[in-house]
């Protein structure tokens, strides 16, 4: 059965493959007004210390996953996860209906607004890989090569190219994420065009959210 988003708020997903562009792609939209749901963010506030997400990584994985601070040490749990797919799969398990509930609740709450947004956006980067966020309007698709992709990754996480490489094959493939997608905007060149082509499918979107 399909889940609910449970706001009448026109709901788009951001989405793309790690390193494509999808944190730039976010900004742009909030450039232009539109509120932008980022679940790295939600992410990072569902295991905050003291929390039950905390509690249910904790469980899952052992102390070992925490810093001294007693905070969630997110290096560590990385390595863990991307060399294990079964350990994967059990934080995701653990961890997205904790998310999509939360986004969920800040979809109510912009939707409660006096200034209601036309639409809204919902940043997943791994919607192609989970069952969650099935309920969104539509589905934008930032997509660049896996070359690109491997040339990001490196140059912003400063990590070793085995590890980039773990990463990326850990994700969907392009192809599974073009099929999912409603929308794509190809993300190949600068950021200029990438504000660009932000700005015409915004365009599109105002007109779909008022026809809803």
């Amino acid at each position: 059965m399909t889940d609910q988003k449970q706001s009448p708020l026109f709901t788009v997903v951001l989405t793309g493959g790690i390193a494509s562009g999808k944190s730039a792609a976010a900004d742009c939209f909030a450039n232009l007004g539109i509120p932008v749901i980022d679940t790295d963010i939600i992410a990072r506030q569902v295991v905050a210390p003291g929390s039950s997400g905390l509690q249910q990584v904790i469980t899952a994985f052992g102390d070992s996953i925490l810093t001294i601070d007693h905070e969630l040490d997110r290096r560590e749990l990385r390595k863990i996860i991307f060399q294990d797919d079964a350990k994967r799969e059990r934080l995701e398990a653990i961890l997205h209906p904790l998310i999509e509930s939360e986004a969920k609740h800040q979809l109510r709450m912009l939707e409660q607004q006096a200034d209601r947004p036309a639409y809204a956006i919902i940043a997943v980067p791994l919607y192609t890989e989970t069952e969650t966020f099935r309920w969104a309007d539509r589905i934008l698709l930032i997509d660049t090569s896996a070359e690109i992709q491997l040339q990001r990754l490196l140059r912003r996480d400063r990590i070793t190219n085995a590890l980039a490489q773990q990463m990326l094959s850990a994700q969907a493939d392009r192809q599974t994420r073009l099929k999912l997608a409603d929308d794509v905007i190809s993300n190949t060149g600068t950021l200029e065009d990438l504000s660009e082509n932000c700005r015409k499918i915004h365009q599109r979107y105002l007109t779909l959210a008022s026809w809803s």
